[in-house]
């Protein structure tokens, strides 16, 4: 009896921290268009960074957090360029030249190329239920994507950005991967957050000068962009991926498109059409199926996922 209830929680955790992720990545959405509107992709993105390392950095201080050791910082670094600061730059960019619907479609190549970088570089197993729910996920956000296109031509200049946000965000990913077997989440997700915005320093000019003809609107929402979607939901994200492969990770963002429909509806009255709905069902049907093995194996999955380090992750 004692020992059938120890498990479950390790397993309870980690997938609440990635429901908290998708929610809160799927939110930035709306907050980057926003304020999108009064800042350019590479000021957005320096006053972003710079939010969420100060509320780390706040939290690193008050619980006396040691900067990562020296092994782990090959791969805070690269995250911290290629995913908090090439990606979130080109992102923003991109999503000014084409459609959210366009953007969303092409930025979700991203988990099938963390499943093959991850097989590759990693070793992550892929099993037929993961590479099911991957395809019945990638159905749903292309349906996502396409029933909520512009009739406009989408700029091929978007389209490119969108691809190398996409890339950048799968190999990001990647390299963090291993760091989270000596770092803990807030660590490599505090440091990466730093490393993220020292890579964005060259925008400061502009920030500084948008700032300041702002709406307050605007401002808040690239406020909100650091401390929630980056800095707690990267370190939620951190914490579950430390506890599973990057392939299973990768394919639970799937979710995002389903929720980034829900949001629009309830909060901007953006109601969805019914190709819209049935695209958002199949991503989340997707993502239920990509993550079933783990309630199929328990007892294998605590000794290859809960890897003893983890248990420093505060």
């Amino acid at each position: 009896m004692t020992n059938q209830a120890v498990p479950a929680r390790p397993h309870l955790l980690p997938a609440v921290a990635a429901c908290v992720t998708v929610v809160l990545w799927a939110s930035a959405f709306v907050s980057i268009r926003s304020a999108g509107a009064a800042y350019s992709p590479g000021s957005l993105a320096l006053g972003r960074m710079s939010a969420g390392a100060l509320a780390l950095g706040i939290i690193c201080v008050i619980r006396r957090v040691p900067p990562p050791p020296r092994s782990a910082w090959r791969g805070i670094a690269v995250s911290g360029v290629l995913w908090f600061g090439f990606y979130m730059v080109v992102l923003n960019w991109g999503e000014q030249q084409v459609d959210a619907g366009t953007a969303a479609l092409v930025v979700n190549v991203g988990p099938l190329l963390i499943a093959l970088l991850g097989a590759r570089l990693l070793g992550d197993p892929m099993p037929p239920r993961l590479l099911a729910g991957m395809a019945v996920s990638f159905a749903g956000a292309v349906t996502v994507g396409l029933s909520m296109a512009g009739g406009g031509g989408s700029s091929v200049l978007g389209v490119v950005l969108c691809l190398l946000a996409a890339v950048a965000y799968a190999a990001g990913v990647v390299s963090q991967k291993p760091a989270l077997a000596r770092a803990s989440a807030l660590q490599a997700t505090t440091y990466g957050c730093l490393v993220g915005a020292v890579a964005c320093l060259p925008f400061a000019g502009q920030l500084v000068h948008q700032a300041a003809d702002a709406p307050l609107s605007a401002t808040l929402n690239m406020v909100y962009l650091g401390v929630f979607p980056t800095a707690l939901a990267f370190t939620t994200w951190a914490y579950a991926l430390a506890r599973t492969t990057a392939s299973r990770m990768g394919a639970t963002t799937y979710a995002v498109p389903a929720l980034v429909v829900l949001m629009s509806w309830l909060a901007l009255g953006e109601v969805p059409g019914p190709v819209t709905l049935a695209g958002g069902v199949l991503c989340l049907a997707g993502v239920a199926v990509s993550r079933s093995r783990a309630r199929e194996g328990a007892p294998r999955t605590m000794t290859t996922v809960g890897e003893p380090r983890s248990e420093q992750v505060p």
